[in-house]
Formats: structure tokens, C-alpha cells, sequence
């Protein structure tokens, strides 16, 4: 645990909230994943795993057990497009399993599908960081306010080197900024 963190409350509904945007989110880029490996799964299976729950099912060992199988995924395929588009299915299937930890770390459990998402199709149309950029306008566009306010009790990203890094910033930043509109 980093120095200075602290658990705050975290309701069973704000996961349910996070569930359901983070499966609009990666979503998104499922195609992407599909358009590679058709004939996997996986990654499909998460989305619909975490869709249940945000509708109302039991958080349950078959949730975590579709977010690891879309990981696997990701590390199975050769494709960078594809692997970041599994990675966005496994980040919204665990996204139930949110720590009520105000760590930066955590961030990227309420972040992370969108942002590999958005990376997905970045990488899918060519490098181009338009694409990116439209589908971080989105998932900030469609955040729902409890995924807001669990984000906020969390610390701000700051930007970091790599293209996911600057990516998972954007959205914190974005979407802590819009809380403020």
C-alpha cells in the first residue's frame, strides 16, 4: 500500500455503475479483438459477464475467472490492436473487484477499459491519435456520476511516458474536469 492511502466507502452500486460503463467502454473496441480472432470468446464472454453483474447479479468467482480468460487473450494473440482490446474486456470484467483504496494504483481499475479501449482502436486505425482522442471524449461524455465520484476519491494520474500512460491520464483528467462543469 503507498504511503498515505486510505479506504473510503464504496457501495455495491457504485460497482455496478463502473460495471456497466467500463462494458460500454471496452465494448467499443471489441470488434477490433473479433476482427483478429473471430473464433475466440473470451474477451465477448467478459463483457457479458460484467454486464450481469451491472444489471444486478451476484459478484461471483466466474466474473474473475472471464476477466483472467480475456487476459489470457490479450497475451495469446500477436496482434497490439487485438491484445489492447482483450485487456479492455479483462479491465471491465474485474472493475467489479475495485478496491475502495484512495491510491493512484487503483485509478486504473476505473480507467484502464476505457483507456484500452481507446488505445484498441487507435491501434487498429492506423497509429491515428484522433481515434484515441474521440473515444476518450466519449467515455467522459457518457461517465456516470457515481463513476465520477468514485474517482475522485481517488488521487489524480498525472501523465506518464507511454501512449496507454498519457491515455489513462487524459481520462482521469477528463473526467475529473467535467465533474467540475
Amino acid at each position: 500500500m503507498a504511503t498515505g492511502s486510505r479506504y473510503f466507502a464504496l457501495s455495491l452500486e457504485s460497482l455496478r455503475a463502473l460495471g456497466g460503463w467500463a462494458a460500454d467502454c471496452a465494448e467499443r473496441a471489441l470488434p477490433v479483438f473479433e476482427a483478429r480472432a473471430d473464433s475466440d470468446g473470451r474477451p465477448r464472454a467478459a463483457i457479458e459477464g460484467i454486464r450481469v453483474f451491472a444489471g444486478g447479479g451476484q459478484r461471483t468467482a466466474q466474473l474473475r475467472s472471464l476477466a483472467l480468460a480475456a487476459f489470457a487473450a490479450a497475451r495469446e494473440t500477436d496482434d497490439p490492436a487485438a491484445a489492447a482490446a482483450a485487456r479492455a474486456a479483462g479491465l471491465a470484467a474485474s472493475s467489479a473487484y475495485t478496491h475502495p483504496l484512495a491510491d493512484v494504483q487503483q485509478t486504473k481499475h476505473v480507467v484502464g477499459p476505457a483507456a484500452y479501449a481507446a488505445l484498441a482502436l487507435e491501434l487498429f486505425h492506423g497509429g491515428d491519435p484522433a481515434v484515441a482522442e474521440g473515444e476518450v471524449r466519449w467515455a467522459i461524455e457518457h461517465v456516470p456520476n457515481a463513476v465520477r465520484d468514485l474517482l475522485l476519491q481517488m488521487p489524480a494520474r498525472e501523465a506518464g511516458n507511454s501512449r496507454l500512460e498519457m491515455i489513462l491520464y487524459q481520462l482521469d483528467d477528463g473526467i475529473r474536469n467535467s465533474a467540475r462543469c
